[in-house]
């Protein structure tokens, strides 16, 4: 060993390794690769025919024809309908894997039944509710005035 601690089998850090020309294809060859087989993965997903509006669209009531935001009309009896804080909050009976829809004001609010068979929405994912009805007064308590988006993908894809 010498004066500076060096042995003169390390004459460079250990962490560092030479750039050769076989390592850059192996990193080029394994990035194809990866990419590759994501693609390959998500090209069923990518290329399926995408449904209008979801399953929650199916269990949408008349709406409020003063505001013109008529919806699709079905011959389901809603589960509840009241306003809620100035909201107007429906459920439906859904075929879907949760088995119910709920609109507010007319606009689809995904949610979504937990193994311990409580209730959680896309407005608040951290605060589970025992009722789809309070799952969807909860939702209004949370979303206050603002307007839900109607363009929704599916929470299950």
């Amino acid at each position: 060993m010498s004066e500076t601690g060096i042995t003169d089998n390390d004459h460079r850090p250990a962490a560092r390794r030479a750039v050769t020309r076989r390592r850059v294809f192996q990193s080029g060859v394994t990035a194809v690769a990866a990419v590759s087989g994501t693609a390959a993965a998500l090209y069923p997903l990518l290329t399926a025919p995408q449904e209008s509006g979801g399953a929650a669209a199916v269990a949408v009531g008349p709406g409020d024809p003063q505001d013109g935001r008529g919806a699709v009309t079905t011959a389901v009896e809603p589960l509840f309908d009241e306003v809620y804080r100035g909201r107007r909050i429906q459920g439906f009976s859904d075929p879907g894997e949760d088995g119910v829809a709920i609109t507010v004001d007319g606009t689809p609010l995904p949610v979504m039944r937990r193994v311990d068979g409580s209730w959680i929405s896309t407005a608040n994912h951290y605060q589970p509710y025992t009722t789809p009805l309070a799952t969807a007064r909860g939702a209004v308590d949370v979303i206050g005035q603002a307007q839900l988006s109607r363009d929704l993908a599916h929470h299950h894809a």
